[in-house]
């Protein structure tokens, strides 16, 4: 209790705030995160978390927006210049790698409530769609980005989450990989099929 108490004294109260978060996120999942808990658990007073959080929805929000951040970092070094589509594929498998490495936080980034007016958890998720966006007109440029974007984070959200929820196997990492692979590949190859 003394150490968080010290940190918050430090001015470091809303990084204590995010860390006792997190933890409580990774050891029981959203439904044991409240302000109180993570008061608690950063050995504050009850009231201190509200300096930064106004509600249970802000802190999700903030836990969010680290977790988009996290997120573009871990796609960015899966491939920081894709050019291929087999290049795109790589960073698809490392989305879902991302969700199966931190279930709890991918949960929390695209399954809770949050505040739809966050500014820094609005940011980010941009930032992750300026991304996606930017990866697929560049291995695609003559394609329709727009449309192709939204199908590429559709179809590889819905891996990373029929994953997480045990209906297709997560097992084996190299399986996983290659079934996500081969599924971003028959979506490419559906979309460079000609139009009657």
């Amino acid at each position: 209790m003394p150490q968080a108490k010290s940190s918050y004294h430090h001015g470091d109260l809303h990084a204590a705030c995010l860390r006792a978060a997190r933890d409580l996120l990774e050891e029981d999942g959203g439904a044991a995160l409240s302000l109180r808990a993570v008061a608690r658990r950063a050995g504050v007073s009850a009231t201190a978390p509200y300096r930064h959080f106004s509600d249970r929805e802000a802190l999700v929000s903030a836990v969010a927006a680290e977790g988009y951040r996290e997120l573009a970092e871990h796609l960015a070094l899966a491939n920081a210049s894709p050019e291929t589509p087999d290049d795109l594929a790589g960073i698809a498998v490392a989305y879902v790698r991302f969700a199966l490495e931190r279930p709890a936080l991918f949960r929390t980034m695209f399954a809770e409530p949050c505040d739809p007016e966050h500014e820094e958890r609005v940011a980010a998720t941009a930032a992750i769609w300026e991304y996606v966006h930017g990866i697929v007109h560049g291995v695609f440029p003559d394609s329709e980005p727009e449309t192709l974007s939204t199908a590429v984070w559709s179809l590889v959200h819905g891996l990373a989450f029929l994953h997480l929820d045990g209906k297709l196997d997560a097992a084996d990492p190299d399986r996983v990989a290659d079934r996500v692979r081969s599924t971003v590949h028959a979506l490419f190859a559906a979309t460079a099929v000609p139009r009657a």
